[in-house]
């Protein structure tokens, strides 16, 4: 797409339907696919993207199923079947603790509904955590054993999220866009909120009044050291 050359394009997409979104069960880093409507979903971002003008020379995505497929998807229906790809688990979704894959009423049930409120409504508030021994716990998954345990989150807050995720921003995602190169991100909600709070300078009520829908892309415009000059969704 063709912009004012002072300012930079970044495209954010948080992924499509999950099956536990449409279930209505906490998912975090939980490995679950898309719904077929999340499916449909993805394309559809793709073919907006596609008619938008967009051409992309990097993907960023986290290690879940649902942020990876919808990246698949929707490259594809955009033509970009070749998009260099680069997925980490500092991308993946804010962890849920112990609420994680336990559907929202019976999660209430268990923890009471004050600590789970909290921790949707306050920035700073995690869900209950995991025990180190839970098979949930990303440290006890074969596909986190190159990473330090001690790295690894038995939940997290959002502020946990933030800390987590502005490293990489930094070290590895900024660089690639000063360099010049068209960047999708394709995420999850919470990841992405932050990434928005970020950009936009936003306060952490500000933040948590944040929600991103399924597979809509946010593209933003950018200034020279990278903060939000504005944004629109797709």
């Amino acid at each position: 797409m063709k912009t004012n050359k002072k300012t930079i394009q970044l495209v954010l997409l948080r992924h499509g339907q999950s099956v536990w979104n449409r279930d209505k069960v906490f998912t975090g880093w939980s490995d679950v696919e898309l719904s077929p409507k999340g499916r449909q979903e993805a394309e559809q971002a793709g073919q907006m993207l596609k008619d938008a003008g967009f051409r992309f020379d990097l993907c960023f995505t986290s290690m879940l199923k649902r942020a990876i497929q919808t990246q698949q998807i929707a490259t594809q229906t955009m033509g970009q079947d070749n998009l260099p790809i680069q997925r980490d688990w500092r991308l993946n979704e804010r962890h849920y603790g112990a609420l994680e894959g336990i559907p929202h009423w019976d999660a209430i049930v268990q923890f009471g509904l004050w600590p789970i409120l909290m921790s949707q409504v306050k920035f700073t508030a995690p869900p209950p955590a995991l025990d180190a021994t839970d098979p949930r716990f990303p440290g006890n998954q074969d596909r986190y054993s190159a990473i330090n345990p001690g790295e690894l989150p038995l939940t997290e807050s959002m502020e946990h999220t933030r800390a987590r995720i502005r490293p990489y921003w930094h070290e590895t995602i900024a660089p690639e866009i000063r360099a010049g190169k068209q960047i999708l991100i394709v995420s999850h909600n919470n990841i992405l909120r932050t990434l928005m709070m970020h950009l936009d300078n936003l306060s952490q009520k500000q933040v948590m009044k944040l929600s991103l829908a399924t597979a809509k892309p946010v593209v933003y415009e950018l200034d020279s050291e990278l903060k939000g000059i504005r944004h629109y969704n797709l």
